[in-house]
């Protein structure tokens, strides 16, 4: 991961978060859905991650600038999965094949397994076979597909869901 490293977002990451989103929203199945968001949306998101106690950490480049984001959070909300996350990892384009979401998806395991945290849970499209590799290589193991669940650019999608115990 040359050139860029971890750390706990702050809240002047948010505009670089908006944008790496944003960029995901028009341009990929990494997020399933249609609207961009803006600044209070991210702020809101960004607080209540922060309020629930779930961490949200940037990569970012030598000049401090995000060029990734990485959190977890609820897997679903009842009390029997309150040991249960699902992540979430996003890198600009700037940073593909850098190596930044593997160490972003590593510094999100080892938060949660310090945690005290049992499973975390990867959600992915199934032909972002990028991601579900690079889960794959980091202990995460695939636990079920569901076909069609999804819908995006007029197209249905499928999910594959992936998990590591920590």
């Amino acid at each position: 991961m040359s050139g860029s490293s971890i750390r706990p977002a702050q809240e002047k990451d948010l505009p670089a978060i908006v944008e790496i989103y944003n960029q995901a929203v028009r341009e990929t199945t990494a997020i399933w859905n249609d609207v961009e968001v803006d600044l209070d949306n991210r702020l809101v998101w960004f607080n209540a991650r922060l309020a629930a106690g779930f961490p949200v950490f940037v990569g970012v480049d030598d000049d401090d600038t995000a060029i990734g984001y990485a959190s977890y959070g609820p897997f679903r909300p009842f009390d029997g999965y309150a040991k249960t996350v699902e992540n979430s990892v996003y890198v600009a384009p700037v940073a593909h094949g850098k190596g930044l979401g593997k160490a972003l998806v590593q510094t999100l395991t080892e938060h949660a397994s310090g945690a005290g945290l049992h499973i975390m849970v990867a959600a992915i499209e199934a032909e972002n076979t990028v991601s579900i590799r690079l889960h794959e290589k980091l202990g995460f193991v695939e636990t079920g597909r569901m076909p069609q669940v999804g819908r995006k650019f007029g197209r249905l999608l499928d999910l594959v869901l992936l998990q590591r115990s920590l």
